[in-house]
């Protein structure tokens, strides 16, 4: 049998977190995380680390040497050449990282959570994509919620990315995320049966 490897992906602020936990806790199943390997890609520094200060000097750092996400993430999405030239430079680390821990896990099923799953050209890695997706009303309020962000700072995020209908248009699956949270577990569940 060979194994199923499962891209799950969305918009930001979709639900993306909320359903890798629930595969996790209830049913065990290796999670392989892009948003962990980006940022092990600029951990102080790394190659990539140095690139990012060389590029943007040291107030994008924080005291400790880390990099402040909240101006690196000014910079970068309200400027596509920037955000081009960022994701350039990790995209090619994560998918290496992917590579190489996905070879050694022995599971049937492994689940690779990639936000850029369709902009990172990443679809080869996967057997099928789940996208997440809920109301863009619900996806602004989350994420204003979760990252404490203004509701323009929050659109500037969503435009970012590919669109959310683009995504769902080359899934697999998709979970709707717009109603409870027992509703998208019982969706995954049913999925999983497939």
């Amino acid at each position: 049998m060979s194994k199923r490897l499962i891209g799950l992906t969305g918009g930001i602020g979709t639900g993306k977190s909320a359903v890798s936990r629930y595969l996790a806790d209830k049913y065990q199943l290796p999670i392989l995380d892009a948003d962990i390997y980006a940022k092990e890609a600029v951990t102080p520094n790394s190659p990539i680390w140095r690139q990012i200060v060389n590029r943007y000097g040291t107030t994008i750092q924080l005291p400790d040497g880390s990099l402040n996400r909240k101006v690196l993430g000014e910079i970068i999405f309200n400027n596509p050449t920037e955000k081009s030239w960022l994701e350039g430079k990790i995209h090619p680390y994560v998918r290496e990282r992917f590579l190489s821990e996905g070879q050694q896990l022995k599971a049937d099923t492994v689940v690779l959570v990639i936000p850029l799953l369709f902009e990172a050209q990443m679809t080869d890695l996967v057997t099928e994509i789940w996208v997440v997706s809920c109301s863009d009303k619900q996806q602004l309020e989350r994420l204003i919620e979760r990252d404490r962000l203004t509701p323009e700072q929050a659109r500037a995020r969503i435009q970012s990315q590919l669109l959310l209908s683009t995504k769902i248009a080359g899934a697999d699956l998709i979970l709707d995320n717009s109603s409870t949270l027992e509703h998208l577990q019982f969706q995954i569940d049913t999925a999983l049966k497939l």
